[in-house]
């Protein structure tokens, strides 16, 4: 009894540990963003854009806050239509973005207490697919 009891306190413990911070990827809270026109996508296609790469942020980007996000605009799409080549599919999307650093240097490979402006989401699709993440950077 005595050892289903630890062992329950444990699997307890641990779920709790797991549900607080650490490595509880990056911060979106107060992330803002504007409307791009485009002849391309629609709202709808460019908010499924910007809603994956939100979803990235959380998850992967530990020590990070992005603070803006936004669709590049049209002539973006023409410039990295490679990317859609490469990957097989019709469609490429690209994101620019601005986003804060903490002290930690987000996973080391970042300049830490940094701002970075003007970053890269590049996403690919098959027409009327979903959106995948494909690269990112300057």
């Amino acid at each position: 009894m005595k050892k289903i009891l630890c062992l329950v306190m444990c699997v307890f413990l641990v779920i709790g540990l797991s549900a607080c911070g650490g490595d509880s990827g990056g911060d979106i809270s107060k992330v803002k963003t504007h409307d791009v026109d485009s002849e391309i996508y629609s709202a709808d296609d460019i908010n499924s854009a910007v809603d994956t790469i939100e979803k990235e942020f959380d998850a992967n980007w530990n020590g990070c806050t992005l603070t803006e996000i936004y669709y590049a605009g049209d002539d973006y799409c023409t410039d990295f239509q490679e990317f859609a080549d490469r990957n097989n599919v019709d469609e490429v999307i690209v994101l620019l973005s601005s986003f804060d650093v903490d002290s930690s240097g987000g996973d080391g490979s970042l300049n830490p207490n940094s701002t970075y402006n003007n970053w890269n989401w590049i996403l690919v699709r098959t027409k009327g697919g979903k959106w995948q993440h494909i690269d990112h950077g300057y």
